[in-house]
């Protein structure tokens, strides 16, 4: 673990509730269940739904499913005072088994992997999420999507908004598009309030492009600047987003892009973390015109600018990296312009 350093005291503030969290989950009524908890995002999301509903002075239940595969997983969160599910949610008797909740986070889905394995990437995010909308079509849900549902755009246009057409590129991002719309059309039956919150991209000191970047630049690995542009938000921030969204669900479903209202330049990024290393990043090959890119004006018209801006985060994550942090195995192919994962 990192030593109590002052990026490491900020660190751990940045894992507090805000105050605007706080105050909209005394709004939030009843339990919130999150499925898919397993994963990179859910275990960090429920303690922090865990840590405002205490610090709020509310009893309201967080309970995290997911398959869990990592014991220590399940451990951390029964010691947050989070319940725990074990759960395959394709597994029919597992989903029905499921308490009902009033607000649901549905993390569940798959990315990698999906060359040579498309069926099952189908059946998690696509025909999985009407099986749930059926069992909580009278709970709230936010839905977590990706911003690969777009196509790649013009940088100068500074990103798809949620009212750009959506055309994804390879079996992943069609499975996520068939997702949502599953999700839509669970909405309009049954009146479920819910929000498509569609995601890119996601870091913290232990994953996400930064991460990736960072390591690239230490070990003098050629960075592809093919994909020169691309959006990051903090793990924390997009945790607080996706909680304060359930008072924003609705039916129809709302849309909404989340991710760092910066469009930022990886040269730029790999730089940052050149000077901080006194190493000169390696490139391969040039910029092109187009990047998978998001517009976050509307998240950012919600919940305000994020707490976490790309210098902090990337300060963060070098010393992370310096002083040995555990990071997770799982990249995030940013740099795919095909669409294969």
């Amino acid at each position: 673990m990192l030593k109590m350093n002052p990026l490491q005291k900020q660190y751990e503030l940045l894992l507090r509730p805000s105050r605007a969290l706080i105050a909209d989950i005394s709004r939030i009524e009843g339990d919130i269940i999150i499925l898919g908890a397993g994963g990179k995002m859910g275990p960090s999301l429920a303690k922090l739904a865990k840590t405002a509903v205490e610090e709020a002075g509310l009893s309201k239940n967080i309970i995290a499913v997911s398959r869990f595969s990592d014991a220590n997983v399940i451990q951390d969160l029964q010691r947050a005072g989070i319940e725990t599910i074990s759960a395959d949610l394709l597994v029919e008797a597992d989903l029905q088994a499921l308490p009902e909740a009033p607000n649901v986070l549905y993390l569940a889905g798959t990315k990698f992997g999906t060359q040579g394995n498309e069926s099952f990437t189908w059946a998690m995010n696509s025909y999985l999420p009407g099986r749930v909308a059926e069992k909580f079509r009278n709970s709230r849900i936010v839905v977590f999507s990706t911003g690969n549902v777009y196509p790649l755009t013009p940088v100068i246009q500074g990103g798809a908004t949620e009212n750009s057409p959506t055309q994804p590129l390879g079996e992943y991002a069609q499975s996520c598009l068939g997702r949502e719309r599953i999700f839509e059309y669970s909405s309009k039956r049954y009146k479920t309030p819910a929000l498509i919150y569609r995601l890119n991209y996601a870091n913290d000191v232990s994953y996400g492009v930064l991460l990736e970047l960072a390591k690239s630049v230490i070990a003098e690995q050629p960075i592809d600047l093919s994909m020169g542009n691309v959006n990051v938000i903090w793990q924390g921030d997009a945790n607080e987003i996706a909680l304060r969204s359930l008072l924003h669900c609705s039916s129809p479903v709302k849309i909404l892009n989340v991710t760092g209202p910066e469009l930022l330049s990886v040269r730029w990024i790999a730089e940052q973390f050149g000077k901080m290393s006194g190493i000169d990043p390696v490139f391969v090959n040039n910029e092109q015109p187009t990047a998978l890119l998001s517009n976050a004006s509307e998240c950012v018209d919600l919940f305000g600018y994020p707490a976490t801006g790309p210098k902090l985060m990337m300060r963060l994550i070098y010393q992370w990296l310096m002083e040995g942090g555990a990071t997770i195995n799982k990249k995030t192919h940013f740099q795919e312009r095909e669409g294969k994962y």
